[in-house]
Protein backbone atom coordinates (compact mmCIF):
# COMPACT_ATOMS: atom_id res chain seq x y z
CA UNK A 1 0.00 0.00 0.00
CA UNK A 2 1.23 3.61 -0.87
CA UNK A 3 1.20 5.71 2.34
CA UNK A 4 2.56 9.02 1.03
CA UNK A 5 4.79 10.60 -2.21
CA UNK A 6 6.81 13.00 -2.44
CA UNK A 7 9.17 15.00 -5.43
CA UNK A 8 11.48 18.11 -5.21
CA UNK A 9 13.34 19.59 -7.65
CA UNK A 10 16.75 21.58 -6.75
CA UNK A 11 18.43 24.56 -8.81
CA UNK A 12 21.80 23.40 -8.07
CA UNK A 13 23.69 26.62 -8.87
CA UNK A 14 21.51 28.15 -6.24
CA UNK A 15 22.32 25.29 -4.28
CA UNK A 16 25.68 26.09 -4.20
CA UNK A 17 25.25 29.42 -3.46
CA UNK A 18 23.60 28.99 -0.70
CA UNK A 19 26.08 26.65 0.99
CA UNK A 20 28.60 29.14 0.41
CA UNK A 21 26.69 31.60 1.89
CA UNK A 22 25.93 29.49 4.75
CA UNK A 23 28.78 26.63 5.19
CA UNK A 24 27.05 25.39 8.18
CA UNK A 25 24.35 24.27 6.32
CA UNK A 26 26.03 21.14 5.20
CA UNK A 27 26.56 19.95 8.78
CA UNK A 28 22.46 20.64 9.47
CA UNK A 29 21.52 18.66 6.56
CA UNK A 30 24.11 15.63 5.74
CA UNK A 31 25.88 13.37 7.98
CA UNK A 32 29.53 13.12 7.65
CA UNK A 33 29.02 10.23 4.51
CA UNK A 34 27.34 12.57 2.51
CA UNK A 35 29.71 16.07 2.69
CA UNK A 36 31.89 14.99 0.66
CA UNK A 37 30.08 14.62 -2.59
CA UNK A 38 29.89 16.66 -5.85
CA UNK A 39 27.69 19.70 -5.39
CA UNK A 40 25.14 17.69 -7.97
CA UNK A 41 24.94 14.38 -6.09
CA UNK A 42 24.49 16.70 -2.92
CA UNK A 43 21.72 18.92 -4.23
CA UNK A 44 20.63 15.26 -5.69
CA UNK A 45 20.15 14.03 -1.87
CA UNK A 46 18.31 17.33 -0.66
CA UNK A 47 15.58 16.82 -3.12
CA UNK A 48 15.52 13.40 -1.70
CA UNK A 49 15.32 14.39 1.58
CA UNK A 50 12.72 17.13 1.05
CA UNK A 51 11.06 14.74 -1.41
CA UNK A 52 11.01 12.07 2.19
CA UNK A 53 9.53 14.80 3.69
CA UNK A 54 6.82 15.37 1.51
CA UNK A 55 5.79 11.31 1.28
CA UNK A 56 5.28 11.75 4.87
CA UNK A 57 3.41 14.56 4.98
CA UNK A 58 6.01 16.96 5.84
CA UNK A 59 5.93 16.78 9.66
CA UNK A 60 6.86 18.78 11.72
CA UNK A 61 10.01 17.68 14.27
CA UNK A 62 12.24 15.68 10.99
CA UNK A 63 15.61 16.37 11.51
CA UNK A 64 16.83 16.47 8.04
CA UNK A 65 19.94 14.77 8.81
CA UNK A 66 17.62 11.84 10.18
CA UNK A 67 17.07 11.19 6.54
CA UNK A 68 19.78 9.50 4.58
CA UNK A 69 20.41 8.79 0.78
CA UNK A 70 22.86 5.62 0.60
CA UNK A 71 24.52 4.31 -2.66
CA UNK A 72 26.64 0.96 -2.89
CA UNK A 73 28.89 1.37 -6.24
CA UNK A 74 26.82 -0.61 -8.83
CA UNK A 75 23.46 -0.35 -6.73
CA UNK A 76 20.09 1.89 -7.01
CA UNK A 77 20.36 4.87 -4.12
CA UNK A 78 18.44 3.82 -0.96
CA UNK A 79 16.60 5.84 1.44
CA UNK A 80 17.40 4.98 5.16
CA UNK A 81 15.75 6.64 8.19
CA UNK A 82 16.63 7.16 11.42
CA UNK A 83 15.98 8.82 14.76
CA UNK A 84 13.13 11.35 13.98
CA UNK A 85 12.50 10.26 10.51
CA UNK A 86 12.61 6.69 11.51
CA UNK A 87 9.55 7.20 14.54
CA UNK A 88 7.68 8.96 12.22
CA UNK A 89 7.78 6.61 9.47
CA UNK A 90 7.05 3.69 12.41
CA UNK A 91 3.94 5.83 13.08
CA UNK A 92 2.67 6.13 9.89
CA UNK A 93 3.43 2.57 8.62
CA UNK A 94 5.53 2.85 6.29
CA UNK A 95 7.97 0.15 6.08
CA UNK A 96 10.20 0.87 3.13
CA UNK A 97 10.47 3.81 0.80
CA UNK A 98 11.44 3.82 -3.07
CA UNK A 99 13.74 6.39 -4.31
CA UNK A 100 14.56 8.02 -7.76
CA UNK A 101 17.19 10.60 -7.76
CA UNK A 102 18.62 12.74 -11.42
CA UNK A 103 20.63 15.21 -11.97
CA UNK A 104 20.79 16.80 -15.54
CA UNK A 105 20.77 20.51 -17.15
CA UNK A 106 21.43 21.88 -13.84
CA UNK A 107 18.58 20.83 -11.78
CA UNK A 108 18.62 17.68 -8.99
CA UNK A 109 15.35 15.82 -8.81
CA UNK A 110 14.31 13.32 -6.72
CA UNK A 111 11.07 11.00 -6.30
CA UNK A 112 10.01 8.79 -3.34
CA UNK A 113 7.56 6.66 -2.84
CA UNK A 114 6.23 5.39 0.41
CA UNK A 115 5.23 1.99 1.08
CA UNK A 116 3.79 0.35 4.12
CA UNK A 117 1.05 -2.51 5.46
Amino acid sequence: MIVGVGIDVVDIARFVRQVQRTPRLLERLFGDGERGLPPESLAARFAAKEAVAKSLGAPVGLVWRDVVVEREHGHRPEVVVKGSAKEIAERMGVERFHLSLSHDAGIASAMVVAEGR
